[in-house]
């Protein structure tokens, strides 16, 4: 393994990368909702647990066994025991199918961070986004109706992927890394320190806060506290073992995953405190109850968003492209952060070059891609989402803990990642955690998931979870059975 492309130059740029593939777009359009949705402020007992039983636990998990490795996914797990090589190139292909519909996120963010310059969604941003740029169709005919700008947008995003992807990995996604994360950070201030000021705020932080404590007896807001800390912390997407398998033989895993888990909790939580900001102000100005200005997914960033910027006066010119900006490039590094994972894994298996396979992957997920340049392609996008999320990689998670806790048996990391760690120390509760109770926990929300999809989805939702379903497993099993091209497949470092 050359040390230059496959290696982090310091700890930090770990950290960062980590962090940064963690706070993109999702916990900016997704988490908001979710906490709003889920008995505001009674949502922090589930999410607390969820963090401490699950997030950090597991995450513990990855990055021991990762680092452990230093090598690929699907490679250490075929160490481990080739019988589970399948589940190897399972997740890696899986986090490469969320890379594919996140380039159409990353398209849409592209094109306001242009109209921000002079407010070109106009005075109306929700029919801006609905009607004048994804042209949405409810008709599954929409496929048939092809948008050129979104396109371009997302091809694009996909040259520049291809440039970051080629440098290698400090040059590359640790620059990239260094620069967004705090820069997020610094516009996030602003953006929620003058949402905070708006008239009617109040009216839409006392929605978000108000807790409805009676929401704490059902199932569903502990299924959505785990299934967020799942999807915020990349939890299952093999993400977390392939940096890892990348840091130096110093670094404190531990601390690493607290500090991860603690910045990404303070940040989408920051966040939600500026879109209910927003959304009170939009409240008492439209007259419109918040509970029905709440709307799931992007809307948050490409409705709420540019409806602030109409009021900010000539400031809106200068915070509008900076925030879109800034959410540009926290996308480039959840891109870049889930195309690394299948990337390692083939270079591993068949012995391709890091250029050449990334050139590959990038040019058949570019054009898959273009399913979401159609008028019908946010509905794609979101039945895609749903599967991903709450069946694949729910059901990946569970296997990695009967993998990496049961079979190469966990045990072996306790004395390691105690030895390094300045903060938390592992234990017999930390096996408990990972062996039994996370499992569990994770199967009863996957199954609670599957019935959801199963029982309130749509013909067409359930039509494209089959198809997806079935391009993962069918790609899953070409990759398990083609002939090893790598020598060197059936041997893997161990550090541990």
């Amino acid at each position: 393994m050359s040390k230059d492309k496959n290696e982090w130059g310091s700890n930090m740029s770990f950290i960062l990368a980590m962090i940064g593939s963690a706070v993109g777009l999702g916990n900016i359009w997704r988490y908001p909702y979710v906490l709003y949705s889920n008995g505001g402020g009674a949502f922090y007992i589930p999410y607390i647990v969820a963090i401490l039983l699950m997030g950090i636990p597991f995450l513990i998990l990855e990055y021991g066994v990762g680092y452990n490795f230093k090598s690929s996914f699907a490679k250490a797990v075929k160490k481990i025991n080739s019988k589970w090589e399948y589940l190897g190139w399972f997740l890696p292909v899986a986090v490469f199918m969320i890379m594919i519909y996140y380039s159409a996120i990353l398209g849409w963010d592209g094109i306001y961070m242009f109209l921000s310059f002079f407010k070109g969604w106009g005075a109306d941003p929700n029919v801006y986004f609905t009607t004048t740029l994804l042209q949405s169709s409810d008709s599954i005919t929409g496929l048939l109706h092809f948008i050129p700008l979104i396109a371009v947008a997302m091809l694009v995003g996909w040259v520049i992927i291809w440039f970051i992807s080629h440098r290698d990995l400090e040059a590359g996604l640790g620059k990239v890394s260094k620069v967004l994360v705090p820069l997020l950070f610094a516009i996030m201030v602003v953006i929620v320190g003058f949402s905070l000021t708006l008239p009617g705020a109040s009216i839409g932080l006392a929605e978000l806060f108000n807790p409805d404590w009676s929401l704490l007896g059902n199932f569903e807001i502990w299924m959505a506290a785990f299934g967020q800390i799942v999807f915020s912390l990349s939890l299952g997407m093999s993400i977390a073992f392939t940096y890892a398998s990348y840091t130096k033989d110093d670094a404190d895993l531990i601390t690493n995953t607290i500090s991860i888990a603690l910045a990404n909790s303070i940040f989408e939580n920051f966040a939600a405190l500026g879109v209910f900001s927003i959304l009170g102000y939009m409240s008492l100005q439209s007259g419109t109850a918040v509970a029905d200005l709440v709307t799931q997914g992007t809307g948050l960033v490409f409705i709420v968003y540019p409806t602030v910027f109409n009021v900010l006066g000539q400031w809106a010119y200068v915070l509008g492209p900076l925030f879109f900006l800034t959410v540009y490039l926290a996308g480039l590094t959840s891109i870049l952060s889930t195309i690394e994972p299948l990337s390692f894994s083939i270079q591993n298996k068949f012995g391709l070059t890091r250029s050449r396979t990334m050139t590959i992957l990038i040019i058949v997920g570019a054009a898959i891609s273009m399913i979401y340049a159609t008028a019908y392609g946010g509905s794609v996008l979101g039945f895609v989402d749903t599967f991903i999320n709450q069946i694949a990689i729910l059901l990946g998670v569970i296997f990695e803990c009967i993998i990496f806790a049961w079979i190469f048996k966990a045990e072996k990391l306790i004395d390691f990642l105690n030895s390094r760690s300045k903060t938390l120390k592992l234990g017999k509760w930390w096996i408990v955690v990972v062996k039994y109770i996370l499992p569990i926990f994770v199967a009863i929300v996957w199954i609670g998931g599957m019935y959801d999809v199963v029982s309130q989805g749509t013909t067409d939702q359930l039509i494209f979870t089959v198809i997806s379903a079935a391009a993962l497993l069918i790609a899953t099993l070409v990759f398990t059975i083609l002939p090893a091209k790598n020598p060197d497949w059936d041997k893997a470092e161990e550090r541990v």
